[in-house]
């Protein structure tokens, strides 16, 4: 049996994965989804001082303190960026790298910077040193409703440090795989990133590439088809 680690994305939290999580546990696998520092349930250490180093720290901590091997380290939206950093620290650990409608940045680029190449982005920086995110959608009004009280502002350092990356990804000995969210509206910050990075996966013979037919609220909405092609990368 396999080691996940689903990082989540920018504004979530651990609980986003909670479907995605029973299913991976029930055909056998362990799973882990930490939850980073700020934002979803640990919302009440949010400050200033939390940027993506301090997410980078949470995942890498996650995984050295539990003695993890042979990981599918997976990287959700803005956890892109997460997982990338986290290998210059456990890049030897890893086993297959997934990139979920996320962010695939080289080193010395931040999520900013990214979004700044997109024409209308929702995502402003401001004085404040939080940022609100926009509003999801989700193919269920219930998981709508349930996600809505526990989505959380995210400290703005989050977005303008830039992730440190030792080598290009393809130079790794890991497998890596991209997974696109198809429907996902034009409008939605990040998507113009994330088709970039979804078409390189496809076009490499370094990649695995998989779409799903929905909006960028993957783990919520599809669930199972998120599954079935996670559980295909491992025996």
């Amino acid at each position: 049996m396999s080691t996940f680690v689903l990082v989540h994305g920018a504004w979530g939290g651990a609980h986003g994965f909670r479907h995605l999580r029973q299913r991976l546990q029930a055909a056998g696998h362990t799973v882990f989804t930490p939850s980073l520092t700020g934002i979803g349930e640990r919302v009440h250490l949010a400050s200033p001082l939390v940027g993506l180093g301090t997410h980078v720290r949470d995942v890498v901590n996650q995984v050295l303190y539990e003695d993890l091997q042979g990981i599918v380290l997976l990287g959700f939206s803005y956890g892109g960026f997460v997982v990338t950093g986290a290998l210059e620290h456990i890049a030897d650990r890893v086993r297959h790298l997934v990139y979920l409608d996320a962010f695939v940045p080289a080193s010395g680029e931040s999520v900013w910077g990214h979004l700044r190449g997109e024409r209308r982005s929702p995502v402003t920086l401001n004085d404040e040193w939080q940022i609100q995110g926009p509003i999801r959608e989700f193919d269920d009004p219930a998981e709508a409703a349930w996600m809505a009280p526990r989505r959380t502002a995210q400290p703005k350092a989050c977005f303008t440090e830039p992730v440190f990356l030792a080598q290009p990804l393809e130079r790794y000995p890991f497998s890596r795989s991209y997974i696109k969210a198809t429907a996902a509206p034009p409008e939605d910050p990040g998507n113009a990133a994330f088709w970039r990075a979804a078409r390189h996966a496809q076009a490499s013979a370094d990649w695995r590439y998989h779409e799903i037919a929905t909006n960028h609220m993957v783990a919520n909405n599809r669930p199972d088809e998120l599954a079935a092609i996670l559980l295909d990368l491992v025996p």
